[in-house]
């Protein structure tokens, strides 16, 4: 006996019908032609279960129109109404395509990069023209793809699956197996970090995902525990948003890092600096920039290499040098903010 056919699917089966008849559908035509309803047992069957469809379809915002022939009032038919149907023909600002030019550029996981990309073709096809996506140019986001651990680890999120990787810290260089119940991830400037339990460690860690190495694998079956709690997400956002906010004195060249300027306002160094920071900075535009996480901002300033020199605060330039060294091959050791987090 042939398997039935899903609810949902007979209904999609109903829409391609009703949308490609050339004129309309009667109810014996779609009893005999569209799949789903011949498994209807009787005409009282079949009855209730075309009138549901219809309904649903209805409710959805699906057009499904009656149609009577002419002279016959009793000789009825349904179609669906193209013209109410059909989207509008689409089309979007050279503002609008550059935001969606710039979301594209935040997903260049391999995993999704094709999807992105096909979807970009698509729209600047309808769009302002080839050079509309410009007003984008220069902010795109400057976060490294997530590698081989980002879909594992995404899909462990959503399943609420125990997973178990490899993790090498930037503080010590140990490299050892962690078991870890995972939260959520989360893209911060520069790279992907899952925030998690750390079972073995019984504390809220979070892991850069390019320090992952090899595999990320799902250990026992999905949901087996429980969403964090109340208080664990408050320490969860605490690792990101620390309550108290500092401010760091950045010197930069002239039309370089761009984004750190938009973050600040413009400043002057105290008038109790030393002349070797005066004229290490006296060609410089001066800024203070808002920041939370030292390693975080650390990342960041790292990135723009002699473009961007920090004034203070001391442990902000301790930790840039360190990652500069590091960069080099100076110093084999990272800095301890700019490893793994420990929030326990």
């Amino acid at each position: 006996m042939p398997e039935q056919i899903h609810p949902a699917e007979r209904l999609l089966n109903l829409v391609i019908a009703l949308v490609h008849t050339p004129g309309r559908m009667t109810k014996e035509q779609i009893r005999r032609t569209v799949a789903g309803y011949g498994d209807a047992p009787s005409d009282d069957s079949f009855e209730r279960m075309f009138e549901r469809d219809k309904d649903t379809l209805r409710d959805l915002g699906i057009p499904v129109v009656t149609v009577t022939a002419a002279g016959h009032g009793d000789d009825v038919g349904y179609r669906i109404d193209q013209d109410a149907y059909a989207l509008p023909p689409l089309e979007l600002t050279s503002a609008e395509l550059g935001a969606l030019s710039l979301a594209a550029e935040f997903w260049q996981d391999r995993s999704v990069r094709a999807d992105t990309s096909r979807a970009l073709t698509k729209l600047r096809a309808v769009g302002a023209g080839a050079g509309s996506s410009d007003l984008a140019a220069g902010l795109a986001p400057r976060v490294r793809p997530g590698g081989d651990a980002f879909l594992p680890l995404l899909d462990a999120v959503g399943g609420r699956q125990r997973v178990t990787f490899t993790y090498r810290a930037a503080s010590t260089g140990e490299v050892r197996e962690r078991l870890v119940e995972p939260w959520r991830l989360v893209a911060r400037r520069g790279g992907w970090f899952l925030v998690g339990f750390d079972v073995d460690r019984e504390g809220t860690r979070s892991f850069r995902l390019s320090r992952i190495e090899g595999k990320v694998r799902a250990v026992g079956e999905p949901g087996a525990f429980a969403p964090p709690t109340p208080e664990q997400r408050a320490a969860a956002q605490r690792s990101w948003d620390p309550e108290q906010e500092r401010t760091a004195v950045l010197a930069l060249r002239a039309e370089r890092a761009e984004a750190l300027r938009a973050r600040g306002e413009p400043t002057d160094l105290p008038a109790d600096a030393s002349p070797v920071l005066r004229d290490a900075v006296a060609d410089r535009d001066l800024v203070r920039v808002p920041y939370r996480a030292t390693w975080e901002l650390a990342e960041e300033v790292a990135g723009y290499g002699d473009a961007v020199l920090v004034a203070d605060p001391p442990a902000l330039r301790d930790a840039v040098l360190g990652l500069l060294r590091v960069a080099a091959g100076l110093d084999g050791a990272g800095q301890d903010e700019a490893g793994e987090e420990h929030h326990g």
